[in-house]
């Protein structure tokens, strides 16, 4: 079974919903909420790919997808529903504006045109006072794009971003930003 447009994929651990963390050897759950964008499962392994597709995904790699992907929503007569990527059986269509990144078991790779930031610790300095515990509009480059590193931007460079555009992920522990290429204004 494939699709002539779409990636297939399945949550990865089966569950559509990354909402627990193991402390101390035992799984608290962290959010109730269908709601909540941040307990979304965002991995998805790729089961089969799109016809004639040639790029570098192969099938049982893994997709970094948008928050929606996987969750439930409630329509007009609240009833609990899936959103439109649902095929059946856990399975789920991912087209090229849902996913963002992918990991051939060595690496994750981005796609297209987003890049991933870590945010960058705020610094006190005594001059002037900040309450965010993160420099506001600017962060490390971690996964720079093609176009990124064509223009001159390298893993590691720090970089300055337009307000309210970045979106959150984590790898593991690691806390991430996703923007545009385009939201990236300027390398210091």
């Amino acid at each position: 079974m494939r699709s002539p447009t779409d990636f297939i994929v399945t949550p990865i651990d089966g569950r559509r919903y990354a909402n627990t963390k193991d402390i101390g050897g035992v799984e608290l759950i962290i959010s109730s909420s269908d709601e909540d964008a941040d307990a979304a499962n965002r991995f998805g392994e790729v089961i089969a790919l799109p016809i004639g597709y040639t790029g570098p995904i192969e099938i049982g790699h893994t997709l970094l997808v948008h928050h929606n992907v996987f969750k439930f929503y409630n329509d007009m007569k609240g009833e609990q529903r899936s959103g439109r990527s649902y095929f059946r059986d856990d399975l789920f269509f991912i087209d090229d504006m849902q996913y963002y990144m992918y990991n051939d078991g060595d690496a994750w790779h981005t796609v297209d045109k987003y890049s991933f930031l870590s945010p960058i610790e705020n610094k006190r300095d005594g001059l002037l006072y900040m309450a965010s515990e993160e420099m506001p509009l600017m962060g490390k480059m971690e996964y720079p794009s093609e176009f990124m590193l064509g223009s001159g931007v390298c893993v590691g460079d720090t970089v300055l971003y337009q307000p309210e555009l970045n979106s959150t992920f984590y790898l593991g522990e690691q806390k991430l930003y996703r923007l545009m290429d385009a939201h990236i204004t300027v390398k210091l």
